[in-house]
């Protein structure tokens, strides 16, 4: 009878996806999804305009996060399945609330995502290697063009889409070979930083940018004067508490997701040990902040924060299109790059900087990976069409489901693009809907022991408590305080820093169009199973199979 209830309830008697993570494999995944090098040097960089200290702000805000990977290992050791955030919600706070939730976190907001992970691409890869190259035409062609970046993202999702397809097995393969190749990279950069000097680095800006990107005469010094009039203040180390606490909301679209490896769970071997789990993502947070530490104070040293601060602020002046002149330093400040314009060497540059694109190519593939996941155990729920829960029998990859990320994303990147209906101002929506899906499972975990006690009582995650208090009801209490300070932030935007709250109406309404879009498919859903004779809601009284 039990075999009966399950095969009838799910879509079949198992997933069809196998364990073939470790827990180091993991560990990776967590240490490029909170990349210093992708989303890290790009969201920097963006910051220009905010008086409060970024290193602070990056030591403080890892403190916070720190509690959301408690919340999510103590989950995931509850329960260890595909599809993360979406069963816990779903399984403990209702079927509709999880669904809408996830999906709209999980999938629909990613589509957002793929021309930001473009950008990145071509401002660290195309545009530097082809500079170097000298292709000087096309490199900046890439760098500064909607059709450059359009093209760029078509190449990224052809890309991620095949290496996803085939197979977690090869992924972690490719993300490994990435990791260390990446790591050797950055050192090197980081011994450049160490013993060059502020005079050898100006020397080097001065000859290097003019021959490769065609710069005029005195590029520093003119830097220094297109970063003011573009307002550049933002300091590394000073600012009030209060203007320190303002640069978070900002900061966060880098290192907010140690746990996005979260819904790839039923697929990681050991996921039932809490320590192990917290481990695997404490240690990329723990890494990755010392890492950027230590890159802002080489960057001081040699390069020097104001300069290279006043150099983010003449680029985005320009990319978004507050000035139409271009600035002095035609492309991006990428600090990789600038180190090596301290050699004359062609070679050693091109090199170096190929190693580091390695920071892209291993965390490019979080832009879909983690997705499809959530998409799979949807549909596996029967909340979405039986086809998007096929497993392709070989690689134990869900095709259909890539394909529902890969596709919308083409759509998305063309709109941000050429900046249709404003969507180049929606950068940190993609982080604001995704923490709002991180609520709802911090929620989720405070209630956990109270609302699911037999299911909490039978976990590894019950022996854990502060003063009588779960562990996971503690942290996700100081969590999920954290996410609303941000949340109230981006929306209501006091201070008129963020640019996504009530204030941009293209913003409000895309997140609504989303949210909206996934109760449709819910709701219409839902009706559809009734109709054949399947009880959605009793689908979720169940654990999902493995």
């Amino acid at each position: 009878m039990g075999q009966e209830k399950e095969s009838t309830l799910f879509l079949r008697k198992a997933t069809g996806l196998v364990r073939s993570w470790s827990v180091f494999d993991a560990f990776i995944y967590a240490f490029f999804s909170i990349n210093l090098i992708t989303l890290g040097l790009y969201i920097f960089s963006q910051m220009y305009y905010l008086d409060g200290g970024i290193l602070p702000a990056l030591i403080i805000s890892a403190v916070f996060i720190i509690f959301e990977v408690i919340v999510y290992a103590a989950l995931i050791a509850v329960m260890p399945r595909a599809g993360g955030d979406y069963v816990w919600q779903s399984r403990i706070l209702g079927g509709g609330i999880g669904f809408v939730l996830a999906v709209t976190g999980w999938w629909f907001i990613l589509w957002l995502w793929v021309p930001l992970y473009a950008d990145m691409l071509r401002q660290l890869f195309f545009t530097p290697l082809l500079g170097i190259l000298g292709a000087q035409e096309a490199a900046l062609w890439f760098s500064q063009t909607p059709l450059g970046l359009f093209v760029t993202a078509v190449i990224m999702c052809a890309l991620v889409a095949f290496y996803i397809a085939i197979g977690m097995k090869w992924y972690s393969r490719i993300q490994k070979y990435c990791f260390w190749i990446g790591i050797v990279a950055l050192l090197i950069v980081f011994a450049f930083l160490l013993f060059g000097n502020q005079a050898s680095f100006q020397s080097g800006l001065e000859e290097q940018a003019t021959a490769i990107f065609g710069a005029d005469a005195n590029v520093y010094d003119a830097t220094v004067t297109a970063g003011q009039e573009a307002g550049a203040v933002s300091p590394l180390w000073g600012g009030t508490l209060g203007a320190i606490f303002l640069a978070i909301p900002y900061l966060v679209f880098f290192n907010l997701w140690p746990n996005w490896g979260a819904t790839l769970y039923g697929e990681v071997r050991g996921a039932t040990d809490f320590k192990r789990n917290f481990w695997g993502m404490g240690w990329a947070l723990i890494i990755t902040t010392v890492l950027g530490a230590i890159f802002f104070l080489l960057i001081n040293k040699t390069i020097t924060w104001d300069w290279y601060m006043n150099a983010n602020g003449a680029w985005w002046n320009y990319a978004w299109g507050y000035t139409e002149q271009t600035p002095p330093l035609p492309i991006w400040p990428y600090p990789a790059l600038l180190a090596v314009f301290m050699t004359p060497s062609r070679i050693i540059q091109f090199i170096i900087v190929l190693a580091m694109s390695a920071w892209w190519f291993g965390w490019s593939g979080t832009v879909f990976l983690s997705s499809t996941r959530v998409i799979f155990a949807a549909a596996f729920d029967r909340l979405l069409p039986e086809k998007v829960a096929e497993v392709e029998p070989r690689t134990r990859t869900p095709i259909w489901a890539l394909l529902m990320m890969v596709i919308p994303s083409l759509l998305v990147s063309a709109l941000f693009a050429w900046n249709i209906f404003d969507f180049q101002t929606l950068t940190l929506c993609s982080t604001l809907v995704i923490a709002v899906t991180y609520l709802g499972s911090t929620i989720a975990a405070i209630l956990l022991p109270f609302i699911k006690r037999d299911l909490y009582e039978a976990s590894p995650i019950a022996k854990y408590k502060i003063l009588g208090i779960p562990l996971i009801t503690v942290a996700g209490v100081i969590f999920g305080g954290f996410l609303i300070f941000l949340l109230y932030q981006w929306i209501i935007d006091p201070n008129g820093l963020y640019g996504i709250g009530i204030s941009n109406t293209s913003s409000v309404i895309y997140m609504l169009a989303m949210y909206a879009l996934a109760l449709i498919i819910y709701v219409g859903f839902k009706w559809w199973r009734k109709r054949e004779g399947i009880d959605i809601n009793k689908i979720y009284e169940e654990i999902p199979v493995e």
